[in-house]
C-alpha cells in the first residue's frame, strides 16, 4: 500500500527536522480525538516546544541583565577582625605591639556615564535575540503542528486503507465459497478454487501489512503528542471536498503571505539586525569610558582612647632664675588627663569619610582582544546576513516546489478517480464473465487486482492533496479544522 509522501513537508520547512524522544508515562488518549485536539495536546506536552520556551525565558533574562547594566552599582562591605602583635592602629595609623579589635564599614558606588553607546548597543542585541528566541519558540510549535497533521493524516490514510483491504478478502471469500460449491459439485476444475484461495491469501496478507501500518502511524502520532500509546484510539474525519479544486492564490502571493508570517523567517531577520547591534557594541570597546565613583565608610579601633582635662598643677622643673643673687626655681604648669576609650557609637560618626571622583579610562593595549571581539562581531553579521537571504530563498523555492506538487496531486485525485471508476465497470462485468464461466480466474483476477490497486492508489492522492492543503492554510493562517 502506498504511504502520504513526507518530502512536502520536510521541503516546506527547509531541512527542519523533530526528533522526538520517546514518550513519557502519561494517562493515554482516550475516545474520538480530533484534529485540533491533537494538535493542541503536543503544543502542550511535546518536549522540543519546553526546550524551547526555556531558552526563550533565558535569553528573556539575559535581556533583562543587559538592561541592568546600564544602572549604577552599589557594594556594602563590613569587616571585623582582630590583630595581635605588632600592627598598625586603624585610628591613630601607628604600629602597637597588643591586641586590637577592628572594624571597618564601606558603602561603593560607581555608574557609567559613557562608553561608546556599548550599553546601549548590548541592549539592543540582547532585546533582539530574546524576540529572535520567541520566533524559535513559535517555530517549533509550527512544526509539531505539521508534523502532527502528517501524522493524523496517515492515520487516516491507513484506516481507509484497511477498509479496502477488508472489503477485498469479503469479495475474494465470497468467490471462494461459491467456487467451493461448484468445486464440490465437480462443475468446475479444482485449480479455479486455488487459484481463488491464493488470492484470498493475498488479501488477507494485505490486511494484516496494512493493520500493522495502521498500528505504527498511531505510536508515531502517540510520540509527537508525547502520551502513551493506545492502540484503540479513534480519530475523527476530515470532510474532504468532494471535487477538490485548485489552491486559491499563486507562489508570488503565497509567498508574500507566508513571510510575513513564518516564525523561521522573522527568526533569521532579527537574529541578523543583532548581530548589527553586536558588532556596534563591539566597536564601542575601543571608545574611552567615562565613569563615575562614589565612597563613603567608617571604622572602629579597640585601643582608641581620648584624653579628657582633669586640672592643672605647677610642677618645679630643673631650671630656675638669678633673684638677688638667689637661686629661685621655675615651675611650670602641667595637664593632667584621664584616659577614657571611644565609644562605638562615637568613632562609628568621628571617622566618617567619603569621595566622589570621576575617571576616564583610555583602552591602549588589551592583547587585541577590542580587535578580536570586532571581527568576530563582523564575521557573525555577515553569517547571519547570508542565512536571512538564504532561508527566504529556500521558503519562495519550497513554495514554488509545493504549487507545482499541488496542481500535480490534484491531477492525480481526478485522474485516479476516473481510473477508479473505469476499473469498476470493468471488474464488474470480469466478474460477471467469471461467474457465467466465460473468463479465466486470471482474467477475474487481474482485474480485480487493477481496482484494488486503483482504490488504493485514489485513497493515498486524496490524502497527499489534503496534506498538501493544510500545510498550505497553516502557514496563512487559514483554519485547520
Amino acid at each position: 500500500m502506498r504511504m502520504i509522501k513526507p518530502y512536502f513537508l520536510y521541503a516546506f520547512v527547509m531541512g527542519i527536522s523533530i526528533t522526538q524522544l520517546p514518550a513519557q508515562t502519561i494517562q493515554p488518549l482516550s475516545g474520538k480525538l480530533t484534529l485540533q485536539q491533537c494538535i493542541e495536546t503536543a503544543l502542550s506536552n511535546n518536549l522540543q516546544i519546553r526546550q524551547a520556551s526555556y531558552q526563550a525565558q533565558t535569553d528573556k533574562v539575559n535581556y533583562d541583565q543587559a538592561k541592568g547594566s546600564q544602572l549604577p552599582f552599589l557594594t556594602a562591605n563590613i569587616a571585623h577582625g582582630i590583630n595581635q602583635g605588632r600592627s598598625i592602629d586603624p585610628f591613630t595609623n601607628s604600629y602597637l605591639n597588643q591586641q586590637i579589635n577592628f572594624a571597618n564599614y564601606s558603602l561603593n558606588t560607581g555608574v557609567t556615564i559613557w562608553n561608546g553607546a556599548a550599553i546601549r548597543n548590548n541592549i539592543r542585541q540582547n532585546a533582539l535575540n530574546a524576540q529572535a528566541s520567541e520566533m524559535d519558540w513559535q517555530q517549533a510549535k509550527d512544526n509539531i503542528t505539521i508534523n502532527v497533521i502528517l501524522a493524523y493524516l496517515q492515520v487516516l490514510n491507513n484506516l481507509e486503507q484497511l477498509d479496502i483491504a477488508k472489503s477485498q478478502v469479503t469479495v475474494t471469500k465470497n468467490q471462494v465459497d461459491r467456487l467451493q460449491v461448484l468445486n464440490n459439485d465437480g462443475s468446475i476444475v479444482p485449480s479455479l478454487l486455488y487459484d481463488m484461495k491464493g488470492q484470498l491469501g493475498y488479501d488477507e496478507l494485505s490486511v494484516l501489512t496494512v493493520k500493522n501500518n495502521l498500528e505504527t502511524t498511531k505510536l508515531s502520532l502517540s510520540q509527537l503528542l508525547n502520551v502513551s500509546f493506545a492502540p484503540g484510539v479513534e480519530l475523527e474525519k476530515i470532510n474532504a471536498a468532494n471535487d477538490p479544486a485548485l489552491y486559491d492564490g499563486t507562489p508570488d502571493n503565497i509567498y508574500q503571505t507566508v513571510s510575513q508570517q513564518l516564525a523561521m523567517i522573522k527568526a533569521v531577520d532579527l537574529r541578523r539586525q543583532s548581530a548589527a547591534k553586536g558588532l556596534l557594541a563591539a566597536k564601542a570597546q575601543r571608545l574611552p569610558v567615562l565613569s563615575f565613583n562614589g565612597w563613603v565608610g567608617t571604622n572602629y579601633s579597640s585601643v582608641a582612647n581620648r584624653l579628657e582635662l582633669i586640672n592643672t598643677t605647677d610642677i618645679s622643673t630643673s631650671s630656675y632664675v638669678m633673684l638677688n643673687n638667689n637661686k629661685v626655681p621655675v615651675f611650670t604648669p602641667q595637664n593632667n588627663y584621664n584616659s577614657q576609650k571611644i565609644s562605638y557609637g562615637d568613632q562609628w560618626k568621628n571617622n566618617l569619610n567619603s569621595s566622589v571622583s570621576i575617571g576616564l579610562q583610555f583602552p591602549i593595549i588589551n592583547g587585541l582582544q577590542a580587535r578580536s571581539r570586532v571581527n568576530r562581531a563582523q564575521i557573525l553579521e555577515k553569517r547571519t546576513v547570508f542565512e536571512a537571504q538564504t532561508a527566504k530563498t529556500q521558503l519562495k523555492q519550497a513554495i514554488d516546489q509545493a504549487y507545482i506538487n499541488m496542481n500535480t496531486a490534484l491531477e492525480r485525485y481526478h485522474t485516479l478517480a476516473g481510473q477508479v471508476a473505469d476499473f469498476t465497470v470493468s471488474f464488474h462485468a470480469a466478474e460477471a464473465r467469471f461467474n457465467a464461466g466465460v473468463n479465466s480466474s486470471v482474467e477475474y483476477m487481474t482485474a480485480k487486482n487493477n481496482v484494488d490497486r486503483a482504490k488504493s492508489n485514489f485513497i493515498s492522492a486524496k490524502y497527499d492533496y489534503l496534506l498538501r492543503v493544510k500545510i498550505l492554510d497553516f502557514y496563512q493562517g487559514r483554519a485547520l479544522w
